[in-house]
Parts: structure tokens; C-alpha cells; sequence
């Protein structure tokens, strides 16, 4: 040591000293643009201001445009583009060329306690620990303001041309939301956004500066709080240190950095994560998140050569068998003390409700929404939730089970599946007691189902005219008494009318349903519509007897007319809602309309000179049953009637189309006296425009 001591001999010892009076205020300003040679000391610099959080700052400095460097026609130029040719105290060049530029400065690092600024002195380094360090770049911006001008220009050229060329108005359907709670995740992924931070930068103003030249008085003063202004030794403890603690500072020691997991979000699941957990832990997890599954799948997700024996105990503390199939259980998915997030009902009162459901797919395959609620008595809601968790919609039969029935399993574990019915079996005695209902009352009878034809409308509309022919004599009959029973009143005499009302049956001619959710078929219908035998067996003026009467009363088939004679074109969905807001009109204790069925209001669009459309809707269409049947007034006495008829044409083979193919159809069809405001017309009566293409009304979904 002492022999390579001497080779490196101490030539001078400097005192350090460390300088805090601009520690939270000296800059570094680098220009990387520009060699170190052509400084910006002798530039003009115009303004300056900062944004001190974000250590933002930007620069004006004067150019000289008498420099032979400088090109005057370009410099015009610039100013003209971005200026205009007005003069106005906010243009960027006053002068109108442009005779100063802007640099913005950018963080060169956000960790500046490696660096200072060091001034040596009469044997004495005085250091200053610097706040940030900036690159000043020059600025662009004025081009963007160009650009937007000459953009504003294009646009005044373009709205002042005048055109004759029609301007299709598009139709946008407007959504109103209402924004719920934020939750704490979605609230950091907002604030993390490149649109937040942009906003918040945006907010903090700006904090406007003099500058001051180099050799400024005011400037060598600012330079004296480079030195250290408490010389003793007692000041700077900072800078005292033992060798270890000096070399500790040098050379920190390693320390093994804890490997934070990235946290997924809730709905995730790490199979790697799940393979580490205790086998029961790992069930009932893959159940909480699957809801329904079938042991062949559980098993496989499981790791390879787990015992099935006890894969079968641990499943059957979590969940039970429905058509051979896993269902996680209620007080799983809603724990005690927990409540709906929807309504806040407490999760015993939803265990209940979908211990119901799940007994309810043990009986058979599809259940009705509303018959659900109509007997838990839960919000819809909770009620869909309960759902969705286990079924699917279908059109027409309501909700499936989501997998089909697992007769292997059955067939494997008969003992698994007795145990699992009788505790069905205590579980329905329960619920029979909880919700006052028998299971014969619930479960629907089985009957053999008709197969479901398609038939046209115009089929549809001559079985009407048959039908309304044939109960022509009853209706006459009727017509009379009622004139007998007025006494000779006149037509105002508005309350001496009796309609016939429809009694509600178990039948098939159920009353209008006006729910969201779609109707089972009845048996014997076609397209929704009854079979002739069907008609027959029920209609008593065919000599069959009975009590039904499926004739549409005089008040229905006006109400029926009107609406069409104003709308043209109306799906049965809207056809519903329309005649709900009728019959919330009429006076409290009216009958006019009691128990109308689906079946009857159809039937009687048919009898209104209406006719259904057959539009193909696209095979994604999310439509439901009651939106895809679309009816229109097909005869009104008009001359019109024939190009609304053309219009139906085309879309009985097309969803869509563009109005140049309406027109030229109507001209084939019609000749050239089919002018642009017959088209006008029939558009505006029939059709709404989306995206430059026309639909028939009713059949756009949002």
C-alpha cells in the first residue's frame, strides 16, 4: 500500500463547499440544435415565462431580418399563412414577417439529484444542486395555426358554392346515459390517460419571467448566490462523511428488489395463480368464475392426474347439479352481509330467488322471464343477473339453459345425481313455503308442438278477409242488438255502447304481452298467427261452440286504421307500445279494449288494408321477434298506393338501399312522371336515413 501510495502522490487539496441558496431554482438550458459556438447570449429574447410543476418553459427571441441569411419572400409568407391578411392585436408577427421564434423546452431527465453546477474559486469548488434540466427546441406551433387557416379558408370556399345537388339529411338516433358511480380502477386508468394529463397540464398557468443578459447587473448579483454563503464547517455536514459512508454513497449496496405482480382485473384468472391453491380454493374459484360447467370441462382445467373422487366432494360444497350440469350455488355468489349491486336487496333474499331459478332448469329447459318475477317478486334486474348466469335468450321460447343436458355424467355417478335430487327435493319444499306456489302450478304441462310455418302476408291477409267473412253474420247480429238496445240514440251517444270482451284463458289466446322479453309460441300458430285448425276449433261461429270470439271490435279495428293511416309503417313492437299509450289515455274503469291478445292485433292490422313485410333482416341483427314483424297500409284509395306498394317490394328483398335504387325502380315500374317530391314523399312517410342508406321505419336498431 505504502509503495502505490507513493507512485500516486496528493498534487493540491480543494476544499467543497455546497451552495443551497438557488438549489430549488437553478436551470440548466441546453440548445442541441445549435453548436456551443453560436450562443444566443447576443439574441434579443422577446419574453419568457415557466410552468414551474411541470418545468415547462418556453422562450421568444427576436430574429434578425436584416441578416443577409434571412429570406424576406419566405418570411412574408409565413406571416401571410398564419396571419391572414388581417390586422388584429392577436396575430403571432405584428410586422407582418416573420421576425421572432419560440423555443419549448424538454426535460432531459426527471432524476436530477446526480447533477449539480460547480464554480471554482480561489482553491474553493462551490456546488449547486440543480432543479431540472431543459432542452430548448424550437417551436412549430405557428404552422399548426397555418394549417387550421387554411383549412377555415377550404371550408368558406366550399359552404359558399352554391349547389342544386339534393343533401340527404341523415337520421342519428340520440342515446341518453346516465354515467354511474366510478369505480377506483376505472378512476386510475382516467387519471393515467393521455387525455387527462394533457388536461391537467393544460390548468396550471403560466408564470411570466424578465429576462436578464449576461453581463446585467442583475445578473452578476443572482451569480454571488453561486458561492457558499456559510463558510464554517458546522454548515456543511452534508459533505463530512466517514470513508465508509463516502464509499457507501458511491457504491450503494445491492438489495433484492420484490417483484411485484401485476394485479389483473378482476374478471381475470391466472391458471398458473389458481394451480397454486388448495383443490377445494381452485373449484370453487373456476366456479365463482365459469358459473356453469360440466365436469369433463372442470376436470380439465384442473392440473393433469387430479382425483376425480375428490374433485365430486369438493364440487358438491359449491355448486349443484342441474341437467347433469355444475351450477355454482347462491350463497357463493352472494355471501352473507353482501347485497345486489342494482338494488341493494340483501343476499339472502337473492339466494331465494336464484335457488328458484335454478330448481326452475331443473324441470325443464326453458323458463319465461316474467313468470320468474312474477313469483320472486325481485327487481328485473337481479332478475336478468340470475339469468344470465345459467341461460341464454332464444326468440320465441324465452330463456335456455346455456349447455345441454350431461346424460353421461348422469349415467357415470348415479349416486352423485340421487343425492343431488333429494336435496332438490328439500330445496323446492322450501321454496314452495318461502313463495307460496305448488309445483304443478309452476311447471308447465307439456304438449306436443306443431311445427312452425312461414307463410306470406298476403296468405296471412286472405285468411283474415276469410275469417272476418265467415263471422260476418254473428257480427251483424250483434250490430243490431246494439242498435235495439241504443233506443234510437244517435251516433254521439258514445255510452250506450257494449263491446264483447275477450275472457282470458288458459288457452292460447293469452293477453297482449308488452314486456321486453318475447312470448313462447302457442301451439298451432304459423308465424305467430293460428292454423286453420286451430281457428276453427276455437272460432264458435264455425259450429264448434265455445266461448271465444276472435272478431276485432269496431273501436279496435279504428283505433288499428288511424294509426296506420298516419305512421305507414309500424312494426308490432311499436304497434304495442302505441296502443299501451292509447289505453293509458282512456278514463279510469273503460273495457274497450280488455284482454286484447297478440293474435287479435295482428289479425287486425290484416283486416286494415295493411299488409306484413318479409324485410330479411341481416342473420347479427339483435332485433327482437315483435321489432322483425314490420307491417304497412297497403291500400288507402290513394294513387300513392302504388309507389308505396314498389317501395314494399324492394325491401322484401333487401334490409338497406340507397335511394338512387327507390328511384329508378319507381321509374320502371311507374314511367317518367315519378317526380323528386313523389320521392320525397314516399321517403319521408315510409323510410329513415343512416349513413347515406334508407330503411323501411322501425327496422334501424340504434
Amino acid at each position: 500500500m505504502a509503495s502505490e501510495e507513493d507512485d500516486d502522490p496528493i498534487i493540491q487539496e480543494i476544499d467543497v463547499y455546497l451552495a443551497k441558496s438557488l438549489a430549488d431554482k437553478l436551470y440548466l438550458f441546453q440548445y442541441p440544435v445549435r453548436p456551443s459556438s453560436m450562443t444566443y447570449d447576443d439574441v434579443t429574447h422577446l419574453s419568457a415565462k415557466i410552468k414551474p410543476k411541470q418545468q415547462k418553459v418556453e422562450l421568444e427571441m427576436a430574429i434578425n431580418t436584416l441578416s443577409p441569411n434571412y429570406c424576406r419572400s419566405k418570411g412574408e409568407q409565413i406571416a401571410l399563412n398564419v396571419d391572414g391578411t388581417t390586422s388584429e392585436d392577436s396575430n403571432t408577427y405584428s410586422v407582418k414577417m416573420m421576425d421572432k421564434q419560440t423555443f419549448t423546452s424538454i426535460q432531459s431527465t426527471t432524476n436530477t439529484s446526480r447533477y449539480a453546477a460547480a464554480v471554482f474559486r480561489k482553491g474553493e469548488l462551490h456546488i449547486t444542486p440543480l432543479q431540472g434540466i431543459l432542452q430548448m427546441r424550437p417551436s412549430f406551433s405557428y404552422l399548426d395555426k397555418a394549417d387550421g387557416k387554411h383549412r377555415e379558408r377550404e371550408a368558406a370556399n366550399e359552404g359558399g358554392d352554391s349547389s342544386q345537388d339534393e343533401v340527404e339529411e341523415d337520421v342519428k338516433a340520440v342515446t341518453v346515459r346516465f354515467s354511474r358511480p366510478e369505480s377506483d380502477q376505472a378512476r386510475q386508468r382516467r387519471i393515467q390517460s393521455y387525455d387527462f394529463l394533457q388536461k391537467k397540464q393544460a390548468e396550471e398557468p403560466w408564470v411570466y419571467l424578465h429576462y436578464h443578459g449576461l453581463n446585467d447587473g442583475r445578473s452578476d448579483h443572482e451569480r454571488q448566490y453561486l458561492y457558499c454563503q456559510a463558510m464554517g464547517g458546522s454548515e456543511n455536514t452534508e459533505l463530512v462523511k466517514t470513508p465508509k459512508e463516502y464509499l457507501a454513497m458511491l457504491m450503494p449496496p445491492i438489495t433484492e428488489e420484490k417483484i411485484v405482480r401485476p394485479v389483473g382485473p378482476s374478471n381475470v384468472l391466472s391458471m398458473a395463480q389458481l394451480r397454486t391453491l388448495p383443490l377445494g380454493d381452485q373449484v370453487k374459484t373456476l366456479l365463482k368464475n365459469v358459473k356453469v360447467i360440466p365436469f369433463a370441462n372442470l376436470m380439465g382445467l384442473l392440473t393433469p392426474g387430479t382425483d376425480s373422487t375428490a374433485v365430486l366432494r369438493c364440487i358438491q360444497q359449491v355448486a349443484l347439479l342441474v341437467q347433469g350440469n355444475w351450477v355454482v350455488k347462491s350463497d357463493v355468489l352472494y355471501p352473507k352481509n353482501s347485497c345486489s349491486p342494482h338494488s341493494g336487496v340483501p343476499a339472502e333474499v337473492l339466494c331465494r330467488g336464484r335457488d328458484f331459478v335454478m330448481w326452475r332448469f331443473t324441470q325443464e329447459r326453458s323458463v319465461m322471464r316474467k313468470e320468474i318475477t312474477a313469483i320472486i317478486k325481485l327487481p328485473p334486474e337481479d332478475v336478468k343477473d340470475f339469468l344470465e348466469h345459467m341461460a341464454v335468450p332464444r326468440i320465441n321460447r324465452g330463456w335456455e339453459f346455456m349447455l345441454p343436458s350431461d346424460s353421461d355424467f348422469i349415467k357415470k355417478h348415479p349416486d352423485v345425481a340421487q343425492r343431488q335430487h333429494m336435496l332438490w327435493m328439500g330445496i323446492q319444499s322450501k321454496l314452495e313455503k318461502v313463495f307460496n306456489f305448488s309445483k304443478e302450478d309452476v311447471v308447465s304441462k307439456k304438449h306436443p308442438q306443431t311445427e312452425a310455418m312461414h307463410v306470406s302476408g298476403e296468405q296471412r291477409l286472405k285468411a283474415a278477409h276469410e275469417r272476418a267473412r265467415q263471422n260476418q253474420p254473428s257480427l251483424q247480429k250483434d250490430l243490431s242488438a246494439r242498435r235495439q238496445g241504443k233506443g234510437g240514440a244517435g251516433p254521439s251517444g258514445g255510452t250506450g255502447v257494449r263491446v264483447k270482451e275477450e275472457p282470458v284463458s288458459d288457452g292460447e289466446d293469452e293477453p297482449m304481452d308488452t314486456s321486453s322479453s318475447s312470448s313462447a309460441l302457442p301451439n298451432g300458430l304459423v308465424n305467430g298467427y293460428p292454423s286453420a285448425a286451430t281457428s276453427a276449433a276455437l272460432n264458435p261461429h264455425n259450429g264448434h261452440g265455445g266461448t271465444h270470439t276472435h272478431s276485432p271490435s269496431p273501436e279496435l279495428r279504428d283505433f288499428v286504421w288511424n294509426m296506420f293511416r298516419k305512421q305507414h309503417v309500424l312494426t308490432l313492437s311499436e304497434v304495442k307500445r302505441l296502443f299501451n299509450l292509447h289505453l293509458a289515455s282512456l278514463p279510469p274503469g273503460d273495457s274497450l279494449f280488455h284482454s286484447i291478445s297478440d293474435r287479435l292485433l295482428q289479425d287486425t292490422i290484416l283486416m286494415s288494408h295493411c299488409k306484413q313485410i318479409l324485410v330479411p333482416f341481416p342473420a347479427q341483427s339483435t332485433a327482437a321477434a315483435d321489432e322483425q314483424k314490420v307491417f304497412a297500409v297497403w291500400e288507402t284509395g290513394e294513387t300513392f298506393d302504388k309507389h308505396r306498394q314498389v317501395l314494399y317490394e324492394i325491401f322484401m328483398k333487401n334490409y338497406r338501399v340507397r335511394r338512387n335504387v327507390i328511384q329508378t325502380r319507381l321509374t320502371q315500374e311507374m314511367g317518367d312522371q315519378v317526380t323528386k317530391a313523389d320521392v320525397d314523399r314516399l321517403l319521408k312517410e315510409c323510410c329513415v336515413s343512416f349513413g347515406g342508406m334508407w330503411y323501411l321505419k322501425g327496422t334501424l336498431q340504434s
